[in-house]
């Protein structure tokens, strides 16, 4: 039988990055946090933390964290149904999500969720190729990903496409691919991603010229806002999705390289299968606001 003090101890940790916020937000001393800590991985006979900066949970870590989170989102959503309207606490609900996506449409369609103070949520942002491992090792509770098949204990839904294109500017064009868009030219140009996680940019070339294309010169700028200044003033080429680039499109600043250069991403929302109305409230807004937004 798990000690769930012990348990919420061991998850504070994690989740706030290091001992001394875990024992501030649960009115605890720092050694009263560590000690419960180590007396669950006494109890499971496993090294549950390694103690680094910040803290990362052990593969077993992990598992029991994703246990915890799961059976505090069943009670959140018990207390929310069987307590008076202002006396319930408020739920927290952890999303994988990608940058396009939470810069975009995201907030709008859950906004109506956020007005009474009774959900809170934990952006976790990263590539959507990647935000499923968020999901798999129990990090977040739901998340925004490329991924049409559901993982174990979980159920998916289709949310709608985004479409990006290989831009750059003119005279971009005119200097690096004098002679046309060529696999040579791509290689050597400037290119900007948005991390090192980031495939679309190789994933496009590779549709385009029909083999992998290493390139020379990558920029990487996790920041939506610096990544299309990077193309629009002329430092790299890169692939951006259609919401940001209309306008500079339709007046000429920005162009397509190539006109088969482009992608529809599918985005689909994987969630935990769990009785939770909370999430199931999150997951039903979702899916009908994103249909609404997307391709």
């Amino acid at each position: 039988m798990i000690d769930y003090k012990l348990l919420e101890a061991f998850a504070m940790v994690v989740q706030e990055g290091g001992f001394e916020k875990a024992a501030t937000l649960m009115n605890l001393t720092q050694s009263a946090v560590s000690q419960r800590v180590r007396l669950l991985e006494d109890r499971v006979g496993k090294i549950l933390l390694s103690r680094t900066s910040p803290p990362q949970p052990t593969a077993a870590g992990q598992q029991l964290i994703k246990h915890y989170l799961q059976v505090r989102l069943l009670e959140d959503g018990l207390e929310e149904e069987t307590s008076e309207a202002n006396d319930s606490s408020p739920v927290r609900l952890a999303i994988g999500i990608n940058a396009d996506s939470l810069a975009s449409w995201f907030l709008p369609a859950i906004g109506a969720l956020l007005e009474d103070g009774k959900v809170l949520i934990d952006m976790h942002v990263d590539d959507q190729e990647q935000t499923h491992k968020l999901l798999r090792d129990g990090v977040v509770v739901g998340c925004i990903s490329d991924m049409s098949s559901p993982m174990q204990g979980c159920k998916v839904e289709y949310l709608g496409s985004m479409k990006y294109r290989l831009l750059a500017r003119p005279d971009f064009i005119s200097k690096w691919f004098p002679d046309g868009f060529t696999a040579s030219f791509a290689e050597n140009a400037p290119a900007v991603m948005f991390n090192h996680k980031d495939m679309l940019h190789y994933k496009i070339l590779q549709d385009v010229f029909g083999n992998v294309v290493k390139l020379r010169a990558v920029h990487y700028v996790p920041s939506i806002e610096q990544y299309i200044q990077m193309v629009r003033t002329g430092y790299a080429y890169g692939m951006i999705p259609d919401w940001q680039s209309e306008e500079l499109r339709k007046n000429g600043e920005l162009v397509e390289v190539h006109e088969r250069a482009y992608d529809l991403v599918k985005h689909y929302w994987h969630c935990w299968n769990l009785e939770s109305v909370p999430l199931k409230r999150l997951s039903s807004r979702l899916v009908r606001e994103a249909k609404t937004v997307l391709v």
